[in-house]
């Protein structure tokens, strides 16, 4: 479940982006910086969304106040889906999926090297992966064509939000449930 708080960031961002890009992103910038810190108080470890949020929320609210305040809610939102989707891959190619930090809180040491462990969090990230590949598509989409609406790109990203979530919460159980998660 403390994934899923690691989003709280990126979900507060979705919801109040829908009032005002310049809100979300500072409102976004200070859940990340609070609750990476308060993750980092109690473990010393810098978990690789809360880093992340922080400094894609920060910068990019920092660049639409100063430098581009016209800057369109549609390219904000491209930013923020292509900036954590950079993140996810990015961890994958480096064989430390995000989830890794998140999923170790939750078992014993011992388990931390085995395959199934490694595969499980791999297969989370895919799927988170593959719902920000969603989410920038058509975010990438709205911004180039007139027939995709701004409220269809935000729909289509909370349903693939949505989705990504419902499975990180219930995989763990099914996986276990099955007696492993292959």
């Amino acid at each position: 479940m403390t994934l899923v708080l690691g989003f709280v960031p990126f979900i507060l961002f979705s919801l109040v982006a829908r009032v005002s890009d310049d809100l979300a992103l500072w409102i976004a910038f200070a859940a990340s910086f609070a609750l990476g810190m308060r993750a980092f108080l109690e473990t010393r470890v810098l978990k690789t969304l809360d880093a992340a949020g922080t400094l894609l929320f920060g910068s990019l609210a920092l660049y639409k106040g100063f430098v581009q305040p016209g800057l369109a809610s549609g390219a904000v939102q491209l930013v923020v889906h292509a900036g954590l989707l950079a993140v996810m891959v990015v961890s994958l190619f480096l064989h430390e999926p995000f989830t890794l930090q998140y999923s170790r809180e939750q078992v014993l040491p011992e388990t931390w090297k085995t395959k199934s462990f490694l595969r499980a969090n791999n297969r989370l990230t895919a799927i988170w992966v593959l719902a920000l590949a969603v989410m920038a598509a058509i975010d990438a989409a709205a911004l180039l064509t007139p027939d995709v609406s701004y409220t269809l790109a935000a729909t289509a990203a909370l349903v693939a939000l949505a989705g990504a979530l419902t499975f990180t919460v219930r995989y763990p159980v099914t996986a276990r449930e099955s007696g492993g998660p292959d």
